[in-house]
């Protein structure tokens, strides 16, 4: 069976498979979502209207046995932004659709009238069952009932109720290896995509799936030998490091150290305080309750960042607390008490929303007299709004920009309408011009400079420093390749140091695909995919002057370090 396309058209309810393109044979992930964004929605169209689209595509080897490798690109042009979006997520989900062959999923159209669907997607074909019953409830208990009466061995995606008020800070949900809601492919407020088109949930049964066809097996398995052992071996990846041992939270401590973890809305870099919701902290007050870690997102993940918190006794488990999640929801609110980002956090997963934009959106709101800093129940009354649907709800939904400027707020970290991730562009400069120039918006994850930066992987650079356009560019070059991939982004650590990991997923990717990739080729992949989101983002009617920090970012110093961030005009424009 040749890979495939799933178009699934929300006007008249009709799914059907049609045969890949052959130019679209050697795409996956992020490089096929912004290759069919870009073909098939007009760059000027309304993002919740009948126009944009919202593809999904799994990575050239998800769904093989490639380690730490079940990632899912799902795409669209972005209600938050207004450009190009592609959000990132490792679930199995994501592995069940590389196994049935799918090589992307196109949901278009849009349904009329207020019913919700469910799509049920099996390895012969699809069909739409009305999801009308689920409708303002929670994720939590909606997917334990999915799971009832789909059987447990099924992949669920699904939208919360701030996707059904059409909110921008929404994002797709995917099961967690426990069937918790707690995967997000978060960023961009794709969620709101999903639900304008009249679509709930979408679950897959992979039950008689063929898997990924391989081209050389050989040729595969000495590449996934190769970069088994890099990961292995590196002091962040490898089993009891850091990753392993503390989660993606072992970061709090550090950056907070380095004068750049973002305090009360980003108004101070540091805060002693912030020990209490480390991710050693966090660690140990798991073990204690009986949660989970370490832990994988998707199956075959080595590296194993993951976890489940509970309460106390192992109860109402949430699952992951993210370094970003207990950033936003934490030290960005001046909360610095794990159980109140931890139901924080909950809401966050029961809503359907992204935790770096409600958390950022909290914070304005607390700077805007809706609530005080450091009020953990008061936050989680706002979050109840969102529950509600209230008109306070409503403006939440939409996130941080919108609602910083309901409140008369002027100090709103975002870029191109995205709220900014967990470190300060002012004591950290190069995340900072990745945030300025990235087509996707403020998101680390496109071009993630805190590795050379602060921890020193793949050289070491003077954070303070202001001439950060080659670092930058480099990084989001290889980081669009490593989004086609499927593998996870935390795979970088290791390739950036030992260099026979990175040979070792050049060789895998030949290995699927039958062909002679090299290492040389990686920018050139990468720099392919960002050509066609600045295309894009170009024609939707983006300029340099998109490519810009907020103004208090130059004005404002940061304490303690008093940095303001110096980078150049000419500098950021520069990078592309």
């Amino acid at each position: 069976m040749p890979k495939r396309i799933l178009r699934v058209n929300m006007t008249n309810l009709e799914a059907k498979f049609e045969d890949l393109p052959g130019d679209y044979a050697a795409l996956g992930g992020r490089g096929m979502t912004s290759t069919i964004v870009s073909i098939e929605v007009p760059p000027t169209c309304h993002p919740l209207g009948i126009h944009n689209k919202l593809v999904f595509a799994p990575g050239i080897v998800t769904g093989t046995k490639a380690p730490t490798s079940g990632r899912l690109s799902v795409g669209g042009k972005s209600p938050l932004t207004g450009g190009i979006k592609e959000a990132n997520v490792g679930t199995n989900f994501a592995q069940m659709l590389g196994r049935m062959r799918i090589g992307a999923m196109i949901i278009e159209g849009k349904h009329e009238g207020d019913d919700y669907f469910l799509l049920k997607v099996t390895n012969d074909g699809a069909e739409f069952i009305d999801a009308n019953k689920w409708v303002g409830k929670g994720l939590y208990d909606t997917y334990k009932a999915l799971f009832k009466e789909f059987g447990d061995k099924v992949g669920i995606c699904g939208v919360g109720i701030a996707a059904e008020l059409l909110g921008a800070m929404s994002g797709v949900c995917f099961n967690d290896p426990e069937g918790l809601p707690s995967r997000y492919a978060g960023r961009g407020g794709l969620g709101a995509v999903m639900a304008s088109k009249g679509l709930k949930f979408i679950i897959v049964d992979e039950t008689d799936a063929p898997g990924v066809e391989i081209a050389n097996q050989d040729v595969f398995n000495g590449g996934i030998k190769k970069l088994r052992e890099a990961l292995t071996a590196h002091d962040v990846t490898k089993p009891q490091g850091g990753l392993n041992s503390f989660g993606t939270a072992v970061l709090v401590n550090i950056i907070n150290e380095a004068q750049g973890l973002p305090q009360r809305n980003f108004s101070r870099g540091q805060d002693d305080r912030c020990e209490k919701i480390s991710g050693e902290v966090k660690a140990e007050e798991i073990k204690k309750r009986g949660g989970v870690r370490p832990h994988f997102c998707s199956p075959g993940c080595i590296i194993q960042c993951s976890e489940v918190w509970t309460k106390p006794g192992g109860k109402d488990p949430v699952g992951v607390l993210e370094y970003e999640s207990v950033w936003a929801l934490g030290a960005n609110c001046e909360i610095y008490n794990l159980d109140d980002i931890g139901e924080l956090n909950r809401a966050c997963n029961d809503l359907g929303c992204d935790t770096i934009e409600a958390g950022n959106t909290l914070a304005v709101s607390m700077e805007g007299g809706l609530a005080k800093f450091g009020d953990g129940k008061g936050a989680l009354k706002l979050m109840n709004e969102i529950y509600k649907k209230t008109p306070t709800g409503r403006m939440l939904a939409q996130g941080t920009e919108i609602t910083g400027k309901v409140l008369g707020v002027t100090r709103i970290p975002t870029v191109k309408g995205q709220a900014l991730p967990a470190y300060d562009p002012r004591a950290i400069k190069g995340i900072g011009v990745t945030y300025a120039t990235t087509p996707m918006g403020a998101d680390h994850t496109a071009g993630y400079a805190i590795a050379p930066e602060i921890m020193g992987v793949g050289g070491k650079v003077d954070p303070r420093d202001p001439k950060k356009a080659e670092v930058s560019r480099n990084l989001q070059l290889a980081t669009a390749a490593l989004d086609a991939t499927g593998y996870c982004l935390f795979v970088a650590f290791a390739i950036l140091d030992i260099p026979e990991g990175l040979e070792g997923i050049v060789e895998s990717l030949n290995g699927v695909l039958g062909a002679n990739l090299t290492v040389d080729d990686v920018a050139v992949i990468g720099k392919q995919i960002i050509d066609i989101e600045l295309d894009f983002n170009k024609r939707a009617g983006f300029t340099a002057i998109d490519d810009r920090l907020p103004e208090f970012f130059m004005e404002e110093k940061l304490p303690p370090s008093d940095e303001v961030f110096d980078v150049t005009d000419d500098e950021l424009d520069s990078v592309f």
